[in-house]
């Protein structure tokens, strides 16, 4: 009678220290959510911008909301500089700068750099004045980086995403050749090169309200550059 009791708890330990150390299965880990990407169609070609919210997530909010909103639709890409940059994203095709909603915070110190194909907020003379300007780096523009919170010199422009499809029709564009017109001295495509429409890939493309439309009050000029007093160091300026 005792063996077999004794047996059966010998049987029974092994069920019971594993039922004991026995660990539950880790919860199913969602998918990670890919980054935003944009479609910027215009009049040179199909450009594909891939986003950075992780590093720059008020730049990259500031954008997609001008993209939601159809504000970039019939807007100009109207700065080119060959082996500096391709500016846009304010001035419609008589070249008046439309109303902004109020500047985003540089997010310039967020250790990206401006590398060829990457895609920064442009601004004036205050590091906190970007809103719906951007522009393409076409090469290593390193010294439009983050150097130190001094100056608007010194704090660079912050980088919020990079071209994933279609650099070949931002390559194009600074191609072109440009002439003064309108408030500008100069650096201006010819032909103009229009943003035909802009949307956030995967969602539907909205109807753009009639207000965005129809050019804004003029605002002040661009900035003038700061920088040295030759065409290619000219930095990217946006008054609104």
């Amino acid at each position: 009678m005792l063996k077999s009791l004794l047996a059966t708890l010998l049987l029974a330990l092994p069920l019971t220290l594993t039922a004991q150390t026995a660990k539950p299965a880790p919860p199913a880990t969602a998918a990670a959510t890919p980054p935003p990407q944009v479609l910027l169609r215009t009049s040179q070609g199909d450009i594909t911008l891939e986003l950075y919210p992780d590093k720059a997530p008020k730049s990259v909010a500031n954008f997609l909301q001008y993209v939601r909103d159809g504000f970039y639709d019939g807007t100009l890409l109207h700065r080119a500089i060959p082996g500096y940059l391709v500016q846009g994203g304010l001035y419609t095709r008589d070249l008046q700068p439309r109303r902004t909603r109020p500047a985003v915070p540089s997010e310039a110190d967020n250790g990206l750099s401006n590398l060829r194909g990457t895609v920064a907020v442009a601004r004036g003379a205050d590091p906190n004045s970007g809103t719906a300007q951007f522009f393409f780096n076409l090469v290593d523009n390193r010294r439009l980086d983050f150097v130190g919170n001094q100056s608007g010199l010194t704090w660079g422009y912050a980088v919020f995403g990079k071209v994933i499809k279609g650099m070949d029709v931002v390559d194009k564009i600074a191609a072109l050749p440009t002439r003064a017109l309108g408030p500008f001295a100069g650096d201006v495509p010819d032909p103009l090169v229009l943003i035909e429409s802009a949307h956030v890939i995967g969602e539907e493309t909205p109807t753009p309200a009639s207000s965005t439309a129809m050019p804004a009050k003029a605002g002040p000029a661009p900035a003038k550059p700061v920088a040295k007093k030759v065409r290619k160091a000219a930095k990217p300026t946006g008054s609104g």
